[in-house]
């Protein structure tokens, strides 16, 4: 079921825009050949169902809230805005630090903006995407003025390495992005979100929450690994992603031949041209990275947007959009005029 449509921003209020972008992936690399020699898979498997040759895997003292400030960190710099003047933290995360403090805390702490409130945001894959909706309504409410929205994953910590249906997708990493007020007509132009808690059961982990909190017996059954039914979360992604996609480029008064760059969750090849061939758009304006990075979940649709700006990629008045779904269900996307 489809959240209901938010109603127009007032073209008195200001526009939103993203000021700045910022990543960071660890170093470690994880490759096929090396998942050959935990789990029976090989590298023609993984690439011919995923498009997936390698991720990167965070080292044991690097947590979710680590990655996290360094990417917001580069956001920041490349704003040009010092970490003071943040006015709220938001993070997208389904591997928090811990259960609570939230883990947007622990990003204030470490980069020292001291003034921000913070709040975590659960989506999932989603959650980058969620969150610049979260901001960019902040923004034209004329109440804030900097948000940065962080998201951040170390997936390796919630991975059964002995599945191999799903240790070959994952992989940690973080991006972010600062929004601020925009002066002319570029920002944010438009968002559809959406979710069905009815197929919560297709990607989800059952441990560690009050279901079923920590214990020997829970450790033992593997229930603080995430499970996932593939081949129906395939099947719903692919039209999801595409109804929000089209959704969101008509509340922003275009047609899918005027978005200039797709810039996807990075899940799986097959869903990515899915996407592309319903919304009659060629792969070559596709940013894809999976191939390097897998899956980093709400993390990967902020990495690919951040390769793209940092490369010089995108264009002034260039149409962006940027599509997810993910664990929840939840789905969503958001168009931007670079």
């Amino acid at each position: 079921m489809n959240a209901s449509r938010p109603p127009p921003p007032d073209r008195a209020s200001p526009r939103c825009q993203v000021a700045g972008t910022g990543a960071w992936l660890p170093e470690r690399i994880l490759t096929n050949a090396d998942l050959e020699k935990l789990v029976e898979t090989s590298d023609e498997w993984i690439v011919s169902r995923t498009g997936i040759r390698e991720r990167r895997i965070a080292d044991e003292g690097v947590h979710t809230s680590t990655m996290g400030a360094k990417a917001a960190t580069r956001a920041l710099e490349r704003a040009g805005i010092p970490a003071r003047e943040v006015d709220a933290i938001l993070c997208a995360t389904i591997t928090p630090d811990m259960p609570f403090p939230c883990t947007a805390c622990l990003i204030q702490r470490e980069i020292g903006a001291d003034r921000a409130f913070c709040f975590d945001l659960e989506a999932a894959c989603t959650g980058f995407i969620y969150g610049l909706e979260i901001g960019r309504r902040l923004i034209e409410s004329r109440a804030y003025t900097t948000l940065l929205v962080v998201a951040s994953e170390k997936l390796s910590s919630v991975t059964d390495w002995k599945d191999r249906n799903t240790c070959v997708l994952f992989g940690d990493g973080a991006s972010a992005a600062v929004l601020r007020p925009s002066d002319g007509t570029r920002g944010i132009l438009s968002a559809s979100l959406g979710a069905s808690g009815a197929q919560a059961g297709l990607l989800y982990m059952p441990g560690g929450g009050s279901q079923n909190p920590a214990s020997a017996k829970s450790v033992a059954q593997g229930l603080h690994f995430l499970k996932m039914n593939g081949r129906e979360v395939y099947k719903h992604a692919v039209v999801n992603m595409a109804r929000a996609s089209e959704e969101a480029i008509a509340r922003a008064g275009l047609k899918p031949s005027d978005i200039t760059w797709i810039v996807p969750h990075q899940a799986n090849l097959r869903i990515l041209q899915g996407l592309a061939e319903r919304l009659g758009v060629d792969m070559d304006r596709c940013l894809v990275n999976l191939d390097r990075y897998g899956n980093i979940s709400a993390a990967s649709a902020g990495i690919a947007l951040h390769e793209g700006a940092s490369e010089g990629r995108f264009k002034p008045g260039d149409h962006l959009l940027l599509v997810a779904f993910g664990a929840g269900l939840t789905w969503g996307a958001s168009v931007i005029r670079w």
